[in-house]
């Protein structure tokens, strides 16, 4: 069977499904990847007529405030012990030097660090658990929860398929092409956090070390 004609076959409530379940389970605070899924699965819609990208936008959007608040709630329960133990077992994800980035963003952002977090990589990861850490009031939470929640999945969706929809000539024998734009685009956020976590450790390490110095 050719591959566009095995796609075809490919229910569409088990992409809805797929696609809200990974962003849910990520912005619940488990590392998965979320955005390279979303973009996939926005591509597959504009080359496949039976999936619906209003319905895949709105799974979208569900999973990621849903799984946020309940990151939200598993992190106001759990607190700093939390962290320390997702550090312990996922130090690629939940070092000190990530943690440290993702606090300096909610000590100069507050409730907006949580919106522009779910437009960055692994700060998508952090937002939930991370407000429910910090004791952020959930009025605040859910406000930049559901904003950000929808214009990210609702915005990633409309774009990514509406370039499908353009280059469709070229996509139509499978998005190898959107795959491969899909994984260097999530791979270009991953860089991009792990740039700035390097810069949030220095700028860390330095401030120590002035508070050292003016105590000895």
């Amino acid at each position: 069977m050719h591959i566009q004609e095995w796609l075809e076959t490919v229910p569409a409530v088990s992409v809805y499904l797929l696609v809200g379940v990974v962003i849910g389970l990520e912005s619940l605070g488990i590392p998965l990847p979320g955005e390279i899924v979303l973009v996939s699965a926005a591509i597959l819609a504009a080359t496949q007529d039976h999936i619906n990208p209003y319905v895949l936008g709105a799974c979208a959007s569900i999973g990621a405030i849903l799984g946020d608040s309940v990151g939200y709630l598993i992190g106001r329960k759990g607190g700093q012990p939390l962290l320390h133990w997702a550090g312990r077992r996922f130090p690629r994800h939940f070092g000190p030097d990530h943690v440290a980035m993702a606090e300096a963003q909610f000590d100069k952002w507050g409730m907006w660090a949580v919106f522009f977090g779910r437009f960055i990589a692994l700060l998508r990861i952090f937002a939930g658990p991370l407000a429910g850490v910090l004791r952020m009031p959930y009025w605040k939470f859910l406000i930049a929860n559901v904003l950000g929640g929808i214009i990210w999945a609702g915005g990633t969706t409309a774009l990514i398929y509406s370039v499908g929809i353009v280059a469709e000539p070229w996509l139509k024998r499978f998005s190898s092409w959107g795959l491969g734009a899909a994984v260097l685009f999530g791979i270009g956020s991953f860089l991009l956090m792990k740039h700035r976590a390097k810069k949030a450790a220095a700028a860390r390490a330095a401030k120590e070390a002035k508070v050292a110095a003016t105590v000895d």
